[in-house]
């Protein structure tokens, strides 16, 4: 999955050079009108939904293909390096003007980064290096689950029925595909040390959700995603040390440098802005359930880059994963 947008989320303002075409296909209508303004708005909220899972299942594809080449904390650090260097440049200015609002919510940001950045990302490739990815699916399923949890049991989150509904049908849509529709194959799910590390990311990013959530309106979201990679970078530094003195340096190719260039941008940068966005926007509860799309991406892209087919049981999960993000996003308003 991983963690990290392109969208101006709060009424400040945006570097130009960055946000002008992204903002013109993002914006939302809020005028409740037949027509145009409607269709916008529902195209908007599907590219939102949609976007950030996709990448994810992309670097889930290409950081599989570099699993015995590139260590896992090896490949978490230098994927944040190389976001934090793609996105400085058009930050650096907001960062500066921003820096006492970084001063005044630092535990917040450093939540965020430790959470969304750091562990998420880490304890994933981790965990990946001793489980199935079946399993590493099921409990991906959790995830808008302990949103859900988390935010009716200390933030006072208020869910419609609706939400819990598709919640629940999307979550058997993820079950349908990673059971290969065996309910045998599901009844023999166990844990095993990969496991433990895999749902530890998944409570990280459900508490990084709910964290930049509520982080003020007055913090340009550009900005902040910009300060909590340079954070993350910071504090995986000495584990990067660690692993390239136990582990060893990576195995050095042009696909490697092709993978690393992938994760660095798409999932990191802007997967984890749009993400933000659909937070700010949708509430955490309809932006978590999105989280779900990552096996239908999963399968899409198998097809598409390894050649394996698609089987009934994997056009009924997405037929399932599909129908609960409709019912989850069905009424208007943001949780």
């Amino acid at each position: 999955m991983i963690s990290c947008v392109a969208i101006a989320l709060d009424g400040t303002a945006m570097p130009a050079s960055l946000v002008g075409s992204i903002n013109k296909r993002f914006s939302m209508q809020q005028t409740a009108t037949i027509s145009s303004p409607n269709l916008k708005a529902l195209f908007t909220t599907i590219a939102l939904l949609t976007l950030p899972p996709l990448f994810w299942a992309g670097n889930f594809i290409v950081g599989r293909s570099v699993s015995g080449v590139v260590p896992p904390l090896t490949l978490s650090f230098l994927r944040w390096v190389i976001a934090s260097l793609v996105l400085l440049p058009f930050t650096w200015r907001i960062l500066a003007k921003e820096w006492p609002l970084y001063r005044q919510h630092r535990r917040r940001i450093l939540l965020a980064s430790v959470t969304g950045i750091c562990a998420f990302n880490s304890l994933i490739y981790v965990g990946l290096q001793s489980t199935t990815a079946n399993n590493a699916m099921i409990l991906n399923a959790f995830i808008p689950l302990l949103i859900s949890l988390f935010g009716v049991l200390f933030l006072k989150l208020q869910l419609r029925v609706n939400q819990w509904l598709g919640m629940i049908i999307s979550f058997m849509g993820v079950l349908a595909i990673v059971s290969h529709g065996s309910l045998q194959q599901l009844l023999s799910f166990s844990l095993n040390p990969g496991d433990i590390w895999v749902f530890s990311a998944m409570i990280c990013w459900a508490v990084y959700t709910l964290t930049i959530k509520n982080m003020p309106a007055a913090i340009n979201r550009y900005g902040l995603m910009s300060i909590q990679m340079m954070i993350g970078v910071v504090i995986l530094l000495p584990f990067y040390l660690g692993e390239l003195t136990t582990v060893g340096a990576p195995q050095w190719s042009y696909h490697a440098a092709f993978a690393l260039a992938y994760v660095g941008i798409m999932p990191s940068v802007v997967a984890y802005l749009i993400y933000s966005t659909s937070v700010a926007r949708l509430g955490p509860a309809r932006a978590g359930q999105s989280i779900n799309l990552l096996p239908v991406f999963g399968v899409v892209l198998s097809l598409l880059f390894l050649g394996e087919s698609i089987h009934l049981y994997q056009l009924a999960g997405m037929a399932l994963i599909f129908a609960g993000l409709f019912a989850t996003t069905r009424s208007a308003g943001r949780d």
